[in-house]
């Protein structure tokens, strides 16, 4: 396994990431759409430098960690140029991508930067999250970020056992979320 940064070529492999880290996805094509939207094709498609891959033997992606180092201008691009791609009578999805922000707008002076991490289940629980979070973390460092947060479902055992274990500190349950940190400075 290799982690490298993301190039133009993983897109299509990072789509099927994004869609299948937790099974095969089972969602209407508007929901793959949304899923995309919101969780992913502003990071590779504004932010690239901020993305790395984990890629078999094969040099495909298989896992990934993508990130906006500057939330101010990730809610600008956002709002204006991804939230839109969200068809106005899918209310329900648009409220829903709204709300995935106002975690990331309350911690924005101490965590400035977010973050997505997936990968594929059969190469999970082999260090690859780790070493994805590390490249990321070198990155926001040389480039005087202060602090990375992220939000994940507050029933994600796995996923809230890593942050913990990699250090990132629990900022605060929501309602359906935990929101953590990690500061670089």
């Amino acid at each position: 396994m290799n982690i490298r940064p993301y190039k133009v070529t993983d897109k299509e492999d990072v789509h099927f990431v994004c869609l299948n880290s937790d099974g095969p996805c089972k969602s209407s094509k508007r929901g793959i759409n949304f899923a995309l939207a919101v969780y992913c094709d502003y990071y590779i498609e504004i932010e690239p430098e901020n993305c790395f891959v984990a890629t078999d033997e094969n040099d495909k992606a298989v896992g990934y960690i993508i990130c906006t180092e500057n939330f101010d201008k990730f809610k600008e691009i956002y709002m204006a140029d991804y939230y839109t791609r969200i068809k106005k009578w899918e209310y329900r999805r648009r409220k829903s991508a709204r709300r995935t922000i106002i975690p990331h707008e309350k911690y924005k002076q101490d965590y400035p930067a977010h973050l997505h991490i997936d990968i594929l289940p059969e190469y999970q629980r082999m260090g690859l999250g780790h070493k994805l979070t590390d490249a990321l973390v070198e990155q926001l460092k040389a480039k005087d970020v202060k602090g990375i947060m992220l939000t994940t479902w507050i029933k994600n055992e796995k996923g809230r056992g890593f942050y913990d274990k990699y250090g990132f500190t629990l900022l605060e349950e929501m309602k359906n979320c935990a929101v953590y940190g990690l500061k670089l400075k």
